[in-house]
């Protein structure tokens, strides 16, 4: 039965899709099949491991808004146990759909879409990593009432904990409405430049304010990581030695570890 883990942040910028690619390609790597959804109309997550729109006919927009069954969207790609459903633009009115669909049909349930698919296919994967776009609208909200827990990226930069208060409100009504069951798997921290004590200084900060939910492993600021998105590959497929591919291995161990399995 796969691990639902949404990477969850409206503040953008913070490395939350850079995670979301290469932390499922680490953990295809650990020899757990994943899948990586793509929840953001931007389709960051799906280019970043080298699809583009002639690449599928279906995505997760035509999934979640009954157009096609979940299987037939699914793309198995080159990396190791790692396959991913794409997202493209036609998400972005996934929004005003759903409310007309609302208004048409009291029953229909605009947040549990997203969980409605998933549930045929959770038995085939170890992990279902999904990608959500910079807001805290309805798309995800699906993933957080589709998602066993959370990760949430944060920035070593100044104003870090910048609307993580909203974030944190929005899981615990999904909990306490639709989604009980719902965790925060950790907070990583991103993005950081070693130089600077700002850095460290942020460290300390979110540490401070969430314990032990903030992972060991920290996310290094470097060029290669910035490139590895613009030629299709996770970090571990375009640079092997890179710093960041050790810390995305790392980050997956700790997955793991947290969960067990």
């Amino acid at each position: 039965m796969a691990k639902i883990i949404s990477l969850v942040n409206q503040k953008g910028g913070v490395g939350k899709t850079t995670t979301s690619i290469n932390l499922a390609a680490a953990l295809g790597k650990e020899g757990k099949k994943t899948l990586l959804i793509d929840l953001d109309p931007q389709g960051n997550a799906s280019s970043g491991v080298g699809l583009n729109a002639n690449d599928f006919t279906e995505d997760i927009y035509d999934v979640i808004s009954g157009k096609c069954e979940i299987t037939s969207a699914i793309i198995k790609t080159k990396f190791k146990n790692l396959s991913v459903i794409p997202s493209t633009i036609n998400l972005a009115g996934i929004d005003v759909e759903f409310v007309k669909k609302m208004l048409e049909d009291n029953t229909f349930r605009q947040n549990e879409q997203l969980r409605n698919s998933i549930e045929g296919i959770k038995e085939k994967y170890d992990y279902i990593i999904i990608d959500c776009q910079p807001s805290l609208g309805l798309s995800a909200m699906n993933a957080l009432v589709a998602s066993d827990s959370v990760i949430i990226p944060v920035q070593c930069e100044y104003f870090a904990l910048e609307g993580i208060t909203q974030l944190l409100n929005s899981i615990i009504m999904v909990q306490n409405n639709m989604n009980p069951d719902l965790r925060i798997e950790g907070v990583l921290l991103t993005m950081l430049d070693g130089r600077t004590n700002i850095g460290l200084e942020i460290i300390e900060e979110v540490r401070k304010c969430f314990k032990s939910k903030v992972f060991n492993t920290i996310i290094p600021r470097l060029v290669r990581l910035v490139e590895a998105p613009s030629h299709g590959k996770p970090i571990s497929d375009y640079d092997p030695t890179s710093r960041a591919t050790l810390a995305y291995q790392n980050l997956a161990k700790e997955v793991i570890s947290r969960n067990g399995n």
